[in-house]
Formats: C-alpha cells, sequence, structure tokens
C-alpha cells in the first residue's frame, strides 16, 4: 500500500520516503538545493499566494484554506498529477518548510492525494 506523507525539509531523510517532492511556493530558508534529496520542486502545486497569504497558518481559517485549496487543485490537475502518478508506483514524500507540523499546505495536499487514490484516479 503506498504511503504518502508530509515532513518538513528539515528532517531527516528516511528509507521509506520513496520519490520526495518540494510543495512550497518558495524556496525553504537555510537550505542549498544541492543538499536537498528531492526528485523534484513542484511548486507549481502550492496554493496561490493570495491563498497563502490569507491563511498565514492561522488555525482558525484552517478548515476554509483547504476547502480553497483544494478548489484550486481541482482546477489545475496538471500541478498535482505527477505526484498522484508516483503514489501510484510506491511511496511519495511532500516536504515542506512551515513550523505548523498539522496546520500547512503539504497536510492540505496529502488528503487531497489520498482522496484522489481511493477514489481510483489516474
Amino acid at each position: 500500500m503506498t504511503l504518502i506523507k508530509a515532513k518538513r525539509v528539515y528532517d531527516p531523510l528516511e528509507a521509506d520516503d520513496g520519490t520526495r517532492f518540494l510543495v512550497d511556493r518558495l524556496w525553504p530558508r537555510g537550505i542549498k538545493k544541492e543538499d536537498l534529496s528531492i526528485y523534484r520542486w513542484s511548486k507549481e502545486v502550492a496554493p496561490e499566494d493570495s491563498l497563502r497569504r490569507w491563511f498565514g497558518h492561522d488555525t482558525s481559517k484552517w478548515k476554509e484554506f483547504q476547502r480553497l485549496y483544494f478548489a484550486e487543485l481541482d482546477s489545475r490537475p496538471e500541478a498535482w498529477r505527477l505526484l498522484l502518478d508516483a503514489a501510484h508506483q510506491g511511496n511519495v514524500t511532500l516536504l515542506y518548510s512551515a513550523t505548523d507540523r498539522e496546520h500547512n499546505n503539504a497536510v492540505a495536499l496529502k488528503a487531497y492525494l489520498e482522496a484522489r487514490l481511493k477514489e481510483g484516479s489516474p
């Protein structure tokens, strides 16, 4: 069974990470590109800047953020298709730089992709 993980970009590489994607629109501070073991920087799958700024990691806006972000993702399947294809092949890790481990775009994207896997989206 495929495992999709969301974890901080600063956390160590693990054997079960599988294909690793950076899913933030902005490059994380203090990380050199050559030091980050990723398959691809998929910034196109990150929320639009206006949504990201509106959310501002305010947990009271989490449900609405997810709803709006999922609507963005629904309108841009080309942005997340590669990630879903990778998940069909094996484990995937979505990397993010936010300090909040429960309320960030990678956690929301993980839920979105898992729902797509369950419904059998190709």
